[in-house]
């Protein structure tokens, strides 16, 4: 099972034990946000899209939106979301779980800017009912990180 994939990673960094497990779905954004007791904007959740015929995933606040021409202006390539199935084909975790951890060799992380005005966030852990707090520096450490991005609307105040 893919959060068993991501304890393992977390042992590297001794933070296995931080990660959460629930007994209620956190699947979505809102689900999540229910199952930890947060605001649904502090949920780092993780898209998944195909970019020249690779994966990459943007880890973004629970309330933003992918804004499409910001998206072609840092890819070249209009925003096509992976299926479940190229989901977990490609990056290693199924849809409802995916984050940016123990992802298949050669998956690009982005790490969107509407991010950095929380000082902890809550991605998932490779499952559907899941999830860790991090801060931003540690999200930044663990996750391989390619660059942050700015491509996301609706969250700025």
């Amino acid at each position: 099972m893919a959060i068993d994939k991501v304890k393992a990673y977390f042992e590297k960094f001794g933070m296995a034990d931080r990660v959460r497990e629930f007994d209620v779905s956190s699947a979505t954004v809102e689900l999540a946000a229910q199952a930890l007791g947060c605001e649904p904007c502090r949920i780092a959740k993780t898209l998944s899209f195909l970019v020249d015929g690779h994966a990459i995933l943007i880890v973004a606040a629970g309330d933003a939106k992918v804004d499409n021409p910001r998206y072609k202006a840092q890819f070249g390539t209009k925003a096509k979301m992976l299926t479940p199935e190229e989901a977990e084909t490609l990056v290693g975790h199924a849809v409802g779980g995916v984050c940016p951890f123990a992802v298949n060799e050669g998956v690009r992380i982005y790490l969107d800017e509407s991010l950095k005005r929380f000082p902890t966030v809550f991605p998932a852990c490779g499952s559907s009912n899941s999830a860790i707090e991090l801060s931003i520096e540690e999200l930044e450490k663990v996750s391989g990180f390619t660059s942050w991005v700015d491509v996301c609307k609706n969250w700025q105040s």
